[in-house]
């Protein structure tokens, strides 16, 4: 990882398509990674747990497409109960807001009677999605909103979803771990594909 506090879009899209990506420390240096194991998530061998099968049937949150993506990020940068720093910077939420703005960042968003409760955001280069964050208000909007991300990248054909570090919370959702020579073969062949990100038609 390397220390460099010049963050602005065009060096994230540099930096996505290498295979790198930043986080802050708590005093808001940015630093850049590049892991060896790289964590992904299959898309074609996700399935929703059985608990989750009967909120999505019901229809409990509507769920929106990039029409909160500051909102969103905010959400994920604010503290856990369980972890009260944060590696969103205020810096790094402005250079993913303008990389939204040049339709390479992505927000799926979870609502219930109007609120937002929920969501995620990534990162949309070709056939390849980088997920960074998720958070919830409410049980299971964020569960919601990534079963609606798998929904979104199988529809439009994505080859890769990637989540960069291994843990707890994206096991849940069948990550797994590769080598850094492997995800580099995956990404190369997924920014040869152009997708659209878009809900599916019902």
């Amino acid at each position: 990882m390397e220390n460099d506090n010049s963050l602005t879009a065009e060096a994230l899209i540099y930096a996505y398509t290498s295979g790198v990506f930043p986080m802050a420390e708590a005093d808001g240096t940015i630093y850049w990674y590049r892991p060896d194991p790289r964590a992904i998530i299959p898309i074609d061998t996700y399935k929703p747990a059985k608990s989750l099968k009967p909120i999505l049937n019901r229809g409990q949150f509507e769920i929106r497409i990039d029409t909160q993506f500051e909102a969103v990020m905010r959400a994920c940068a604010e503290p856990r109960a369980y972890e009260q720093e944060t590696w969103i910077s205020e810096e790094l939420i402005q250079a993913y807001v303008d990389l939204h703005q040049m339709g390479f960042a992505h927000s799926v968003e979870a609502y219930e009677n109007g609120e937002l409760v929920g969501g995620l955001y990534g990162v949309h280069f070709a056939s390849a999605f980088f997920g960074e964050s998720m958070f919830m208000k409410v049980s299971n909007a964020s569960k919601v909103a990534f079963h609606y991300l798998i929904e979104i990248l199988r529809a439009n054909e994505f080859n890769l979803l990637d989540t960069q570090f291994i843990n707890e919370n994206v096991q849940r959702y069948g990550a797994i771990e590769i080598k850094r020579s492997a995800y580099e073969k995956l990404l190369e062949a997924a920014l040869q594909q152009a997708c659209e990100f878009k809900l599916p038609s019902k």
